[in-house]
């Protein structure tokens, strides 16, 4: 006996005594409609397939557990209706999501999070500039954080100018070891 024969009540009653003969029955029968129904709606094709394919796989998985409120066709076009509800509701959000990141990143809100790291490294810094000799510590200060010159440094401690530029150097060294290009990023 042809399945095209049988009423969807008939083909409902063999689908959830597991015939998959009446799960193909079905599927001829109502995926084009099902099919033209969404993309009225929506105007995306993939998103459609999808939508009517996912209908038809939760259908045969949830074959034994469905109860038809109503008819077949009904519960057919009112999964689909809420599928395209679904869907609509993802790609609103998903939409708010992108306009909520793009105005974020429009504000320059972004600087927070790399105003952040560079307190977190100046912190850094500090704590290795302080573990440097009492000496060197001192004229490494007075040369960056001060902005003093070599010269006005010498004057200032009473020692030579060659002695600050070589003490300078070795701070430097020191924390490039330390940090590597990032330090002359900051300083």
């Amino acid at each position: 006996m042809s399945y095209k024969l049988h009423n969807d009540q008939e083909l409902t009653d063999l689908l959830k005594s597991d015939d998959r003969l009446a799960y193909a029955e079905i599927y001829k029968r109502y995926h084009a409609a099902l099919y033209i129904h969404a993309f009225k709606r929506l105007q995306l094709r993939e998103e459609c397939r999808d939508l009517v394919h996912e209908l038809f796989t939760t259908l045969w998985i949830k074959r034994q557990e469905i109860t038809f409120k109503t008819t077949l066709s009904g519960y057919l076009y009112t999964s689909v209706r809420n599928k395209i509800f679904d869907l609509l509701a993802r790609q609103k959000l998903k939409t708010s999501y992108t306009q909520s990141i793009q105005q974020f990143a429009e504000t320059g809100l972004v600087t927070t999070d790399h105003l952040a790291r560079q307190n977190q490294l100046k912190t850094l810094i500090d704590q290795e500039i302080a573990n440097l000799p009492e000496r060197t510590r001192q004229i490494f200060e007075l040369s960056r954080k001060r902005f003093l010159s070599h010269q006005e440094i010498a004057k200032e401690l009473n020692i030579s100018e060659q002695t600050v530029k070589t003490t300078v150097n070795n701070a430097l060294r020191v924390l490039r070891i330390k940090f590597g290009s990032m330090l002359f990023l900051s300083l």
